[in-house]
Order: structure tokens, then C-alpha cells, then sequence
């Protein structure tokens, strides 16, 4: 391994990447399955996911964009449900090791405070979150865009700033921001 004073991606040559870089948004974790250690198959699982619009309405809606091979994207469809998590500046690891970019001995649900919820296992110390319902979805470009139903949202203290990604890099999202 060779250490470089430069950063190794300094431009993706891909402008469409560069352009979605720059949009950024909330660090959200999605989780679906009951059994965080079971065997595969059948586990929990969970993804890393910033590309989320909520949609106003009786019932809301969560539209998310999925990596279709992903375990978490096969979770969710299979049990027709998941969990959705906001990550607060604190949970920047957590988000690494559900994005599958840090390690995690002992698998990922190891990395956070984790209970058993309906939808998935629900992260006890998330800014907010809700009950997912699996409602359909659709191939768009190399992601499957899917739209959940959402149930019994929870907001809780506001105590820091949420986590966001932008342009490859978490920053936080101050109050007056």
C-alpha cells in the first residue's frame, strides 16, 4: 500500500456522479427482517441510503432509490416491510459500516443500539424514524425506485445535527441551516 498526499478520486470523470455529489442529503438507514443473528438468508439486514423523498399524503410516502442486488432491497420485498432510521452527526461509523465501507466484527447491528421493532430492527437513538410498508417498485436507471407506505412516526430530541453526505464527505446540517 502506497500513502499519496492527494486524494485518490480528485474528479470522478463521470459527470452525472459530480452532479449527484453536489445534491447531498439526509443519512437515512433502512433495516428489514426480524433475526439480527440469524442465519443468511433470514437475518436483518440494512442499508446506508441519501436518496429518500417523503411524500405528503393519507397514507405518506417513502420513495427511496435501492440497489436492487443489495440484501436489504431482498429483505424488505420479501417481508414486505422495513424500518427507516434519520443518523445524527454521531452515527457517521454506523452509517460507514451499513454503506458495507468499515468493518463490523461480529456483523452490523453489532455497531449501533439496536431492538427488535415491527418493519426491521429499529435503531434506539435515531433523530427520527418510522414503520415501513412494502407499497411497489420499479427499475429506473441502475437503482429500483421503491415506494413504501409509512406508519407510526417517531421524532425524537433534536439534540445534534443530522448527517449528511455531499460530494463524497458527512458534514452536518446545523439548525439554521
Amino acid at each position: 500500500m502506497t500513502i499519496h498526499d492527494g486524494h485518490p478520486f480528485p474528479t470522478d470523470p463521470d459527470p452525472l456522479r459530480r452532479l449527484r455529489g453536489r445534491l447531498g442529503g439526509a443519512v437515512c438507514l433502512l433495516t428489514s427482517g426480524a433475526d439480527l443473528d440469524g442465519p443468511p438468508g433470514r437475518r436483518a439486514a440494512g442499508l446506508t441510503v441519501t436518496s429518500v423523498l417523503l411524500a405528503a399524503g393519507e397514507p405518506a410516502r417513502l420513495l427511496v432509490l435501492l440497489d436492487p442486488d443489495a440484501d436489504l432491497t431482498e429483505a424488505a420485498e420479501s417481508s414486505g416491510a422495513a424500518r427507516l432510521a434519520v443518523l445524527g452527526w454521531r452515527h457517521r461509523q454506523l452509517a460507514e459500516v451499513f454503506a458495507g465501507l468499515a468493518p463490523s466484527p461480529g456483523g452490523p447491528f453489532r455497531s449501533g443500539d439496536f431492538a427488535p421493532a415491527p418493519g426491521g430492527p429499529r435503531l434506539t437513538d435515531a433523530l427520527a424514524g418510522a414503520r415501513l410498508a412494502w407499497e411497489s417498485a420499479a427499475e429506473v436507471g441502475w437503482s429500483r425506485l421503491v415506494t413504501f407506505t409509512v406508519h407510526d412516526p417517531e421524532i425524537g430530541p433534536d439534540p445534534e445535527p443530522a448527517l449528511l453526505h455531499r460530494r463524497g464527505r458527512y458534514r452536518r446540517l446545523e439548525e439554521d441551516d
